[in-house]
Formats: C-alpha cells, sequence, structure tokens
C-alpha cells in the first residue's frame, strides 16, 4: 500500500531584534509562488506606472515656466502693438508734412542732379481757392490742390543747358492732378521719358501734359472740365523723386506754364 504523498511547504521566519521568540508560517509551496508572482506583477506595475506618469509630471514641472514666457511674449506684443500705432501716427504726420510742403524732395532733387542738369531755385506753390468753369477752355488752373514747391522750371534750349519744357512741382505720391483747363483727351498712357501720362487738347490750339504720374484716371478721346481729376502724381518715367511735371503747348511748341497759369504762385 503506498502511502500519500506529502504537501511541500515554505516556512517563513520572523524573528524581532532583542525578542524572546521568533514568529513562524508556513505556507504552500503553490501559495508562495502566487504571492511571489503577485508581487512581481505589483512590481512591474508600479514600474510602468511611473514610466507613463514620468512624462506628464515633467511637462507639469514646465508649465509654469511656460505660463511665465506667454506673459512675457503678451508684454512683449503690447509694447510692440504700442511702437508700431506711435510709428504709424509718426509716418500719416510726415506724409501730411511732405505732400504738404515737400521738405524732403528739393535736397534729393538738387543732390542727384547731374551738371548738366540743372535746377532752378525752389519756389513755393500755394493754391487758392479754385473757381472751375465748364465746358473746353485755356489752361489757366493750378494742376494740383495742395501747395507744392517748383524744383525745376521752364527752361529753353540754349546749347549748353538741358531743356526743360514745362515745371517740375514736387508733391506727395498720390496727389491728385486736375485738369488746367476743359478740353479732351488727346493721349493718356506711359512714355519711356514722361512715364504715366496725360496730354489734353485745349482751344485755340493749346494742350497740356501731366508727366510721372502714379496712375492714370483718364481715357483717350474723353472731354473734361477744368478741374477734373486726369491722374495721381508719382515718381514714374524719368524721374527722381516724386513730382509732377506740368507742361503747356501751343502749336506744337512747349512754353512757360507760368505765363499763363496764375494760379496758386
Amino acid at each position: 500500500m503506498t502511502s500519500p504523498s506529502r504537501g511541500r511547504y515554505v516556512h517563513v521566519m520572523v524573528h524581532r531584534d532583542g525578542a524572546p521568540g521568533s514568529r513562524n508560517w508556513r505556507i504552500s509551496l503553490g501559495t508562495y509562488r502566487l504571492l511571489v508572482g503577485l508581487g512581481v506583477l505589483s512590481v512591474l506595475a508600479i514600474i510602468a506606472a511611473l514610466a507613463m506618469i514620468s512624462p506628464l509630471v515633467s511637462a507639469a514641472g514646465r508649465v509654469p515656466g511656460l505660463e511665465r514666457q506667454v506673459r512675457s511674449l503678451e508684454a512683449d506684443n503690447a509694447r510692440i502693438r504700442t511702437l508700431a500705432a506711435a510709428l504709424d501716427s509718426l509716418q500719416l504726420g510726415y506724409e501730411r508734412v511732405r505732400g504738404m510742403v515737400g521738405v524732403d524732395v528739393v535736397p534729393d532733387l538738387a543732390g542727384a542732379a547731374s551738371p548738366g542738369l540743372p535746377v532752378a531755385p525752389a519756389l513755393l506753390a500755394r493754391s487758392g481757392p479754385p473757381h472751375y468753369a465748364s465746358g473746353p477752355s485755356l489752361p489757366k488752373h493750378w494742376p494740383v490742390p495742395d501747395a507744392g514747391f517748383i524744383t525745376r522750371g521752364a527752361i529753353e534750349n540754349s546749347g549748353d543747358d538741358e531743356a526743360h519744357p514745362g515745371v517740375d512741382i514736387a508733391v506727395a505720391v498720390g496727389t491728385p492732378v486736375r485738369a488746367s483747363g476743359g478740353g479732351t483727351i488727346a493721349q493718356a498712357g506711359e512714355d519711356a521719358e514722361y512715364g504715366r501720362f496725360v496730354l489734353i487738347d485745349h482751344p485755340s490750339g493749346y494742350q497740356t501734359m501731366y508727366g510721372h504720374l502714379s496712375r492714370v484716371l483718364a481715357a483717350r478721346g474723353v472731354r473734361v472740365d477744368p478741374g477734373t481729376v486726369v491722374g495721381l502724381s508719382g515718381n514714374s518715367g524719368r524721374s527722381t523723386a516724386p513730382h509732377l511735371h506740368f507742361e503747356i503747348r501751343r502749336a506744337g511748341r512747349s512754353i512757360d506754364p507760368l505765363t499763363l497759369v496764375q494760379e496758386g504762385r
């Protein structure tokens, strides 16, 4: 007769230092293995949890620094907006002053002129209240509504100096250019010398030329009254700075515009 096999056990003894006795536990081998497996799984679970939580903890630690950076950037943006508004205000004021008196244009023209390109002394042109009639008429009105400097006058071809058939009026880019008299648009387009230009036919064989425009606002064959806006001043063509070239012709020959146009002088 075979005797039943005896179970295998693990004895656990705990002895406290200085204690008279010890405590003993007897655990079956299967239970012991189960407890050890659970312990190992618990340790692995804790390690995995720490591995997953670590990036979150690190990110949470960076949040205060990021918040400080965001506040600093917001403060910088506010200062930039304030500076931009101040610059816009200064630029607007500068454009207004330049449009009225053309202060920065006259020195540039004088400095850029070559020895063979004489520049007339600057003369301030002031425009009074316009009184425009309707229909065809001789050119007698100042072509720009704002005051401007005459940076170059009419120069006849004398052999020594380069001829200049008209006057150059320093005004800001985009200044409305008005018809000096009533007539018909003879030409409107672009030329290497005059840049964008408008040419108007007037009675008695007169013509007016408006050159170096930034934009043409007239079409060939259209009839215009005195004071009609035919373009915007600019710096196109053979030009060293923003201005309007104003020219008056009679029978194909250029004459000094200041002999006919008294308005604005």
